[in-house]
């Protein structure tokens, strides 16, 4: 992408800004194999990243990623949701090595290969359990342009600060669609400084320093760095259940949970006195905003939440959901995911859905909703 310049607008995709911002953000490695409707990223990545391999298929995809984040790279990857079931095994295995990496997962209708070329919301449910025993992976979603470049360079800073994958959850209309933009409007993304063990000591792979170990790169020759996908102590060594490997365990959970408290991202545009609450994440929340506008322009007081971390989920969502007599939920599915995300199967009566299957929502029927 070309250096900003004054008065710089061009014909870009969220794709391009996605793995720029990435690039600039310390992201050295893409790996990947093409599926539609991810293959504008893979064609950025391979242009942009210092390295990029041409995986034979996902299952390798993850594990070269794993590789690589072992020596120290920041490796990239994006899918949709057929390559993305077969990431999941090696994703528990980064996970509990501790491994950073991006995940770009571009949702489109499913079950199965469903329509490749016809965008969803459908994963989230599948994201919060992708974990063995439930633990939380942080997942961002974006909604517009600026997230496509500011969300991603905090993805990559999540993953190295945290020592984890982190998920950049989208759709196919958010990276596929060109649109003019001005590029001026982007702030400048520095390198994630990335800290590595220095003391004169012994090294312990999973020794905590404020939930998460100090990083060494198993390519330097000073200390033994053991990396282990199994239940271990903090020197990596496997264990079976003792109380140093089980603190190591529920550390992994605690460590999202309490990090990403520092990496809670949304957009509330509340209007006093409002009775209503339309919330909507991703491509969906483009409609959201018009509606929320043109409901207003009518006389209508509604507030508007486009949540942008997903998980681990901010209680804030919740406490604002219950404090709106009448609260729409859209979102490109049937089965209300955001919902359930939040509150299980047990929804607030409250609560009221705008879903799709096959197609976007518009802003009309948003506003219906909103007005029954």
């Amino acid at each position: 992408m070309q250096e900003k310049s004054k008065g710089s607008r061009v014909l870009i995709d969220g794709s391009r800004l996605m793995i720029e911002a990435l690039a600039r953000a310390g992201a050295d490695a893409f790996i990947g194999y093409p599926i539609t409707p991810a293959n504008l990223l893979y064609q950025y990545g391979s242009q942009r990243m210092e390295l990029m391999l041409a995986a034979p298929d996902e299952i390798t995809t993850l594990q070269w990623m794993s590789g690589l984040a072992a020596t120290g790279k920041l490796p990239v990857t994006a899918t949709s949701f057929p390559g993305f079931a077969l990431m999941l095994e090696s994703m528990n295995m980064a996970y509990m090595m501790e491994l950073p990496m991006v995940i770009i997962l571009v949702q489109r209708l499913g079950p199965a290969t469903g329509t490749a070329t016809c965008g969803a919301q459908g994963d989230l449910l599948l994201l919060k359990g992708m974990i063995s025993g439930g633990h939380p992976i942080p997942v961002l979603a974006t909604a517009d342009f600026m997230d496509c470049w500011q969300l991603s360079a905090k993805a990559a800073e999540i993953a190295v600060s945290l020592r984890t994958p982190v998920v950049l959850l989208t759709s196919k209309e958010e990276v596929m669609t060109h649109k003019s933009f001005n590029l001026d409007l982007l702030q400048e993304i520095n390198k994630v400084e990335r800290k590595e063990f220095q003391l004169d000591c012994e090294y312990k792979s999973y020794k905590p320093t404020d939930f998460v170990p100090d990083f060494l790169p198993v390519t330097q020759k000073r200390y033994q760095v053991r990396l282990n996908a199994s239940t271990h102590d903090q020197t990596g060594i496997l264990q079976h259940s003792n109380e140093e490997s089980m603190a190591n365990t529920r550390r992994l959970e605690e460590k999202v949970l309490h990090r990403m408290k520092a990496h809670y991202y949304y957009t509330f545009d509340e209007q006093k006195e409002a009775s209503k609450l339309v919330i909507a994440y991703g491509i969906t929340s483009s409609a959201a905003i018009d509606a929320v506008e043109m409901l207003r322009g009518q006389g209508e007081k509604v507030s508007l939440l486009i949540p942008k971390t997903l998980i681990p989920c901010p209680d804030f969502y919740r406490e604002l959901i219950l404090n709106y007599p009448r609260v729409v939920i859209a979102e490109e599915n049937i089965n209300h995911q955001f919902a359930s995300l939040l509150f299980g199967q047990n929804f607030p009566e409250n609560l009221a859905f705008c879903g799709s299957l096959g197609k976007m929502i518009s802003p009309g029927e948003i506003m219906e909703e909103v007005n029954k």
